[in-house]
């Protein structure tokens, strides 16, 4: 008895199902399209990944901000760690010289130098930053009540003697260098990465194609020369190529020069060489090199805690190339030491 049931029970589930299975043949409820059950959902837009602020590249990691101070003449080259700088700053110093500070936060090399004393530019620099770890060796006496005043962690060799070391092979001044790590935990708090004004992304219109640019200092000339294979612009100084300690020939995506007004300060060397002060904040205009071109610009800054804004000279954003930028603070009237 109990099959003939099951039979029955299980033929009376097709009976209730076979309608179900035909309703795709039926005509389509008013207002709803034929065939719109198969049509497939719309696919939300990709976010786009963060890039950093610094750089433009994709990134969401904002690390701290550590500013140094690099030797840039003859006898401390080639420079160790500049490569992985995100941003690097070109200063006019005594006699005519010019010294860098470079900008890592995105990408940070184990080791960096010849690590060379401070100035008061760099102190109207850094607030942009926020409050960065600041890595330098030394400074002149009366300027040291203006660091401690100033929006940054010092780290330097005499606060933080066991960040640094002499470098084999070379001769001092010119042989301090500092392991990155260790002058980090020195500033445990230091500002991370954040927005200093830099706009990236597609060149506007008005470009001049340009092969070469120079700019010259008293006793110092830079020459960025495009190179289409290298996707930069290549550094040579005083008529040398501008050679990494890494390898490789210096370079950027982007060059700013950034046409600053420069004057004497009132601090001066043991030579009574007077340091020039740069007026970073205000505002001027600037030459953007980039993709072979050569854009007018102008820039701004109110104040110190600003970022610096680049537009053109119809006030559209100055888009940068995305990597590695320098900004070249030179003046068109140059301080003769």
């Amino acid at each position: 008895m109990r099959v003939p049931r099951m039979i029955a029970v299980a033929l009376a589930g097709v009976a209730i199902l076979a309608p179900a299975a035909c309703s795709s043949d039926d005509p389509a409820a008013p207002g709803s399209p034929a065939g719109a059950a198969d049509e497939p959902s719309a696919v939300p837009a990709p976010t786009p990944e963060p890039t950093h602020p610094f750089t433009g590249l994709p990134g969401a990691a904002r690390k701290p901000v550590l500013a140094v101070k690099i030797e840039n003449t003859s006898a401390g080259k080639p420079q160790l760690g500049l490569k992985s700088a995100d941003v690097v700053y070109v200063e006019q110093v005594e006699a005519g010289l010019t010294r860098l500070m470079a900008i890592f936060s995105s990408k940070i090399p184990a080791k960096i130098g010849p690590v060379r004393s401070a100035r008061i530019s760099d102190l109207h620099i850094v607030p942009q930053f926020g409050r960065p770890a600041f890595a330098y060796s030394g400074a002149q006496t009366k300027m040291l009540p203006f660091i401690a005043e100033a929006p940054l962690f010092d780290v330097s060799d005499s606060r933080e003697p066991g960040a640094y070391f002499r470098q084999p092979g070379r001769f001092a001044p010119y042989n301090l260098f500092a392991n990155t790590r260790r002058l980090l935990a020195g500033a445990p708090k230091a500002t991370k990465a954040r927005d200093i004004g830099f706009t990236f992304g597609d060149p506007p219109e008005g470009g001049v194609p340009r092969k070469t640019y120079s700019v010259r200092y008293p006793a110092a000339r830079f020459t960025f020369g495009w190179s289409e294979t290298a996707g930069k612009w290549l550094i040579w100084q005083d008529g040398k190529k501008d050679m990494a300690a890494e390898g490789g020939q210096l370079g950027a995506p982007t060059i700013v020069v950034q046409y600053t007004k420069t004057e004497r300060s009132q601090f001066h060397d043991k030579n009574q060489s007077y340091t020039p002060l740069v007026h970073s904040t205000g505002k001027g205009r600037a030459i953007v090199l980039r993709d072979g071109q050569a854009f007018k610009a102008r820039w701004s800054r109110p104040k110190e805690k600003d970022g610096t804004v680049f537009t053109t000279e119809a006030g559209e954003a100055m888009n940068f190339a995305p990597g590695q930028v320098w900004v070249v603070l030179a003046s068109a009237k140059p301080v003769i030491p």
